[in-house]
């Protein structure tokens, strides 16, 4: 089955390079050239990633991002003109996956896609995982790529998953903010080790019944982080 794709720019001709391309390798690909239509559309559609520009008619990218948030999990690549930390970091905190920054090459963009697709795909590593895996009142669903509190769905990105699956599966091993990055993000992501931080405070936001006082995702200071079984 081929991948979908939403490209949501209001600058037709970056639609319609980056369209021509992702259909060069087999992606089926929807466009959106502002925010509204942007939202309406990932409602109406089941995609696999979305690329939204921060810079929108109608609607921002982070509040197209922050409403999407609300009903889906899609892998959101934020597209900006603004090349700025603050700008990347407020992306990943509205719930953004990875980030491009203008003037992009269509050979990174496409490498990035590819590269968040494996990721969102269920195994990190190749090696057999449980299917679930339960501590306390958490309950992960690997393979469907769900989590549970008492019994209760928590909506987590493709990225927040990622980084909680790695911690559950290896209880009480530190990782560094730059292991955290290297295994969850890539060696060739552009970002920081804020990016790990802003990625484990919504994480704690959404698990922790006290995220000031975590029980499942610690901090050990000056070291890392790790998940308590």
């Amino acid at each position: 089955m081929s991948r979908k794709v939403l490209v949501v720019d209001d600058e037709k001709l970056i639609v319609k390079g980056i369209r021509f391309s992702l259909e060069q390798d087999g992606m089926e690909v929807d466009c959106a050239y502002d925010g509204e239509e942007a939202v309406e559309m990932a409602k109406d559609k089941k995609y696999d990633i979305i690329l939204l520009d921060l810079m929108l008619p109608k609607m921002d990218g982070l509040e197209v991002c922050q409403q999407i948030r609300d009903f889906s999990n899609v892998p959101i690549v934020m597209l900006t003109a603004k090349g700025e930390d603050m700008d990347k970091i407020l992306g990943l905190e509205y719930g953004a996956d990875d980030y491009i920054t203008k003037p992009f090459n269509i050979l990174e963009v496409k490498a990035r896609i590819k590269a968040i697709m494996r990721r969102a795909g269920s195994d990190h590593d190749g090696k057999e995982k449980a299917k679930t895996i339960e501590v306390g009142d958490l309950r992960m669903d690997c393979e469907g790529r769900r989590v549970f509190i008492a019994g209760k769905e928590i909506n987590l990105t493709a990225k927040e998953f990622d980084v909680l699956e790695l911690l559950v599966f290896n209880p009480n091993k530190v990782y560094s903010r730059e292991n955290l990055l290297n295994i969850v993000w890539g060696y060739e992501y552009p970002g920081d080790v804020r990016t790990v931080d802003v990625h484990i405070r919504r994480l704690r936001e959404k698990i922790e019944a006290n995220p000031s006082e975590p029980k499942y995702v610690h901090t050990k200071w000056g070291v890392g982080y790790y998940f308590q079984a």
